[in-house]
């Protein structure tokens, strides 16, 4: 052997002894979370909650990265660049690890090869939305209202909501063109102004929003009501087919050792059953889910084989 090679073999074996000691030790330091959104928004409500939960349960500050821009494609990259360490983590949704893979080109990532799952925290309810003023009362007031005239635009600032709108378009026939936001805030008063005709809206903002009179929703892409807005119907109960609620998960490098994940995993699952998970979950229009790696990895592949056809169906071309 020669004496590169054996001092390649002694290194990765001196890295490999460390692991233990490493996990044993994690962590010693603040933990990063990193998501694709601007501070306000939906998905910051949910990662700040989960955030101040993982910092009790784990004794090291936990803070909040957010890297808005290119639908969340800016931080999964810089996430799954990340050391494997534990110390920098993704709260993303399964649309923005799964779907940009099928809405955009030559993306700088491969979320299956570089990331692991850790576990599940909740199911976001979007909400199809209209502004405060809008004519429109209900989701068959609003598809004749869009077949009835021209030039209707919808905002969106993830895949979910444009994916939404899109399978709303085509089971309805409904004629509208996209328009990209960076963040929620903005579309919010394009949808007041009356600029927008809708959005389809993550509950996390939008319930806020709806039960403060700042927004009417017409419907939740749920197979139920939410809690948080029961008067308002699901897109079956509207005579859709419709079931697209995302997914929210905590994601790390894919090279993270295991101990590292079994303890994110742990403390992840117990935030999910304090009894004040459910109630806050309640206000921002979303449920809690309880998968451990095993199954959040069974999910996230199984959704690679669900968006193809939406995509193909939708008519969208990657960009």
């Amino acid at each position: 052997m020669s004496m590169f090679r054996a001092s390649l073999v002694a290194a990765l074996a001196f890295a490999a002894a460390l692991h233990p000691a490493r996990a044993q030790n994690y962590p010693d330091r603040p933990i990063h979370v990193v998501i694709g959104f601007a501070a306000g928004a939906g998905a910051d409500i949910l990662t700040r909650y989960i955030a101040n939960q993982l910092e009790s349960l784990s004794g090291q500050p936990v803070i909040v990265d957010n890297r808005p821009g290119a639908s969340g494609n800016i931080a999964v990259r810089y996430a799954g660049a990340a050391a494997p360490d534990g110390y920098t983590l993704m709260f993303n949704a399964n649309s923005g690890m799964v779907g940009s893979k099928f809405l955009f080109k030559d993306l700088p990532f491969d979320t299956l090869k570089d990331f692991k799952p850790i576990a599940t925290f909740a199911q976001i309810g979007f909400m199809l939305v209209v502004g405060p003023d809008s004519p429109f009362k209900t989701v068959a007031d609003l598809t004749a209202g869009l077949k009835a005239k021209k030039d209707n635009i919808f905002g969106y600032t993830n895949p979910t909501g444009l994916m939404s709108a899109e399978l709303y378009k085509q089971l309805t026939g409904a004629p509208a063109k996209s328009v990209s936001y960076k963040t929620t805030a903005d579309a919010l008063r394009d949808l007041q102004a009356g600029q927008l005709d809708f959005m389809f809206m993550d509950g996390t903002f939008a319930t806020g929003q709806v039960n403060g009179g700042q927004l009417r929703a017409l419907g939740v892409i749920t197979n139920t009501r939410l809690a948080g807005t029961p008067d308002v119907p699901t897109m079956q109960e509207a005579g859709l087919a419709f079931d697209f609620a995302p997914w929210w998960a905590a994601w790390a490098p894919a090279a993270t050792p295991k101990p590292i994940l079994d303890k994110l995993e742990k403390w992840i699952l117990q935030i999910d059953e304090m009894p004040d998970t459910p109630k806050f979950l309640e206000t921002i229009g979303s449920v809690g889910q309880h998968d451990d790696q095993a199954a959040v990895m069974k999910r996230f592949v199984a959704d690679f084989d669900k968006w193809p056809p939406l995509v193909k169906a939708a008519g969208i071309v990657p960009e």
